[in-house]
């Protein structure tokens, strides 16, 4: 057994040690002292809050299966600062390594581990019976395979089965130990579980029979990929030729596409199949050995609904692009959209476009998950790979995903606050609250569904009680308390929901949680970015970067996407698409952005990296007030919006402003403002519960509720190069 191992483990090595001695690579060996299974150290910040007495059900078999897990490295701090360094200069016109991108095998060799180094961690996991299935390109990840049993003898930590809320999981108990031998090239391992990030595709709203229509003295309109193009300024783009053409985007998902067919119907009803080049493929990219660790996922438990608005909506925004569809199965232990991009980055030829549109805040995510995420984003920026990732669903308030108010405070999504990924909001359009519609959609639609008539003043979406403009179109000055709208019969049965485009500071990207989902205890945020300007003196990663729509019809406007899985919650795409499935969510916004991306790479004539170094410079002098509506069109290449907010209810005593009983009990909530209830999540989030100051407010340039706001996507391709070639 172990000579079976040994050879795995030569033969996955030699990849390291010839590319490493042609090229005279010299690295530090960090493992130089003995191994002594006595001495140990703890992996702080690797135990999911989950894990507690009250959800125990007792250890599991010590032969459960515990495949394809995945063992995160770490550099030395000098190889570190020196990749950090490299990736600046990538991006700086003026120095010699512009643009200068990587491989994943040329990565590796300058800042992967030292071979002996890898040997080492390799020859230890597999003392303790561990299958090592492969050591990755980048010579920082190792896909590793055993029992539970082999984690309590190894790792020093139990898995358990639990029970969530009826939801049965396996989790270990307590943050792994290793020998302190080997502690400065383990981060840790990403997951000892099987919770699973969320896709952020926000609820559907109900099917309504046409597009512009009144009700009740109230507009609704759905967003069309015409509309898209009118409303951020494609239109130019696509006229000119530039499409998207020879361009790649690479959706990272857990699901297949129900059907193809489905993104075939999108294209022709909405008049894409003018452009002939437009693609779509899906892949499940193999790992960097023959123990292949990426398996076809399937429907994937219903998330087909998010890889089909994935594919259609980039798809709009870059209709001659291919699409590809990278999708992995989850393993018991690893979120099958991390093995799609781990092995992906270390491809060969990975696209040059990546969008993301899972999440898991901070908290929850851990320590070394988010490291993993971090160190993923990295490597793919220094080989060229713009990262789009949603920013989330749920306001500042990421570790209350799908509650019907935020009880854990102020949480950023661990997924979208590295510092080397585009964070991707999402608004809404504010005509329905000025009472402005008619000013920018047809009475009627036009060819290919399309209503909009130009840009439209945009709000941050947000579907709380404790958005001060949905507060103050129903009467009330206030959003919180007993006699504020969060309060009311109204405010208790529609609309006390955690939903909004998220965002906020990164608050736990390190560190332990010392409550359940709070990020509090020895947390600590990803450090402020070189490129973030504008934004708050916090030291912090902030988000988001920049928003595009994702409302679900809490203003009357929603997009619309062909899903006709009918099981999982589709709709058959059949007739108008009136009848079609529609909703809203930070999952569309992001693929919009990619395939915005897809357009500024095909005239910038190549890969760009992270665009957040050419976004926020080119915001700082381009941008506009939203709320001047068309008149912006002509000139900015930023909307900023500085009306509403992405306020969310909340009870309980951690960020939360004004919470108190309400006099009545809740109920089932309908309509455009969600289901459930709620009878003490009437407060607001706020930055200090002892006075209210909302999480977070729209303001001129950048802000936590929008980013830099929305784009103007032929100015912001035409202004690209003023950046690059200064």
């Amino acid at each position: 057994m172990y000579r079976k191992f040994a050879i795995i483990t030569a033969i996955s090595l030699q990849a390291w040690v010839f590319p490493l001695a042609a090229q005279s690579v010299s690295k530090r060996p960090m493992l130089t002292s003995p191994i002594d299974e006595t001495k140990l150290v703890r992996l702080e910040g690797n135990t999911r809050s989950e894990a507690n007495a009250a959800n125990d059900r007792g250890l599991v078999p010590d032969n459960l299966a515990m495949d394809h897990m995945l063992l995160q490295l770490q550099r030395s701090p000098e190889q570190q600062a020196a990749l950090d360094q490299f990736t600046e200069n990538l991006h700086n016109p003026k120095s010699p390594d512009f643009h200068h991108w990587l491989t994943a095998a040329e990565f590796g060799q300058r800042y992967g581990l030292a071979p002996q180094d890898l040997s080492t961690i390799t020859g230890w996991l597999q003392s303790h019976g561990f299958t090592v299935n492969s050591v990755y390109t980048n010579g920082l990840l190792m896909d590793f395979s055993g029992t539970a049993g082999q984690i309590r003898q190894a790792f020093h930590t139990e898995i358990h089965s639990l029970n969530v809320n009826g939801v049965p999981h396996i989790a270990n108990m307590s943050d792994p130990e290793i020998p302190e031998a080997l502690a400065p090239a383990i981060a840790g391992v990403v997951s000892m579980h099987d919770f699973r990030p969320h896709a952020l595709l926000s609820k559907q709203v109900k099917q309504r029979p046409e597009y512009t229509f009144t009700s009740g003295g109230y507009v609704y309109e759905a967003v069309t990929p015409g509309d898209l193009a009118t409303i951020y300024n494609l239109t130019p783009l696509f006229a000119s030729g530039n499409t998207g053409a020879g361009q790649t985007i690479a959706l990272i998902e857990d699901a297949d596409l129900y059907t193809s067919q489905d993104w075939n119907t999108f294209r022709s009803t909405f008049g894409l199949t003018q452009y002939t080049s437009g693609s779509l493929t899906t892949v499940h990219p193999a790992g960097s050995s023959s123990a292949n660790n990426c398996a076809d996922p399937g429907l994937g438990g219903g998330d087909d609904g998010e890889a089909t608005l994935d594919a259609e909506w980039a798809s709009a925004a870059a209709p001659d692009a291919s699409i590809q569809l990278v999708s992995c199965a989850s393993s018991r232990t690893t979120f099958g959209g991390m093995i799609a991009i781990t092995n992906l980055i270390n491809s060969a030829n990975p696209p040059m476009i990546m969008s993301i549109s899972y999440g898991q805040c901070e908290a929850e995510n851990g320590a070394s998950a988010n490291s993993a995420f971090s160190l993923a984003f990295q490597q793919a920026v220094a080989e060229g790979i713009s990262v789009f990732v949603a920013a989330g669903d749920e306001g500042a308030a990421s570790c209350d995903a799908g509650n019907t108010s935020a009880t854990h405070g102020i949480g950023v999504s661990g997924f979208a606050s590295t510092p080397y990924n585009v964070a991707v909001g999402g608004t809404d359009f504010g005509d329905s609250a000025s009472g402005t519609n008619t000013n920018y959609w047809n009475s009627s639609n036009g060819a290919n569904y399309t209503s909009a008539l130009s840009y439209i003043p945009e709000i941050p979406w947000n579907d709380s009680c404790a958005s001060s403009l949905l507060s103050n179109y129903f009467g009330f000055s206030t959003t919180y308390g007993s006699s504020g709208f969060c309060g009311s019969t109204n405010g208790v049965h529609y609309y006390q929901n955690v939903v909004a485009g998220s965002g906020g500071p990164s608050n736990c990207a390190t560190g332990t949680s010392s409550a359940f989902g709070v990020s509090n205890g020895t947390c600590k945020g990803n450090t402020k970015p070189s490129w973030q300007t504008g934004t708050p003196g916090d030291g912090v990663r902030d988000l988001p970067d920049v928003s595009m729509f994702a409302a679900d019809g809490v203003w009357g406007h929603y997009l619309v996407f062909c899903w006709s899985d009918t099981r999982n919650g589709g709709a058959p795409c059949t007739g108008a698409p009136s009848g079609w499935a529609g909703g809203g969510g930070t999952s569309f916004s992001t693929p919009i952005m990619a395939g915005i991306q897809a357009l500024v790479n095909q005239n910038a004539g190549g890969a760009q990296g992270n665009p957040n170094y050419v976004y926020y410079q080119l915001a700082a002098s381009d941008s506009c007030n939203s709320s001047n509506g068309d008149s912006s069109v002509s000139s900015c290449i930023f909307h900023n919006v500085t009306r509403g907010d992405i306020d969310v209810n909340c009870g309980g005593s951690t960020d939360c402003y004004g919470a108190s009983t309400p006099a009545f009990g809740g109920g089932r909530r309908g309509g455009f403002g969600g289901g459930g209830s709620s009878s003490n999540g009437n407060g607001a989030l706020s930055v200090s519960s002892q006075s209210f100051s909302p999480a977070f407010g729209a303001a001129g340039g950048w802000s936590f509720a929008t980013g830099n706001g929305s784009v103007n996507a032929a100015n912001l391709v035409r202004a690209w190069s003023s950046v690059q070639n200064p």
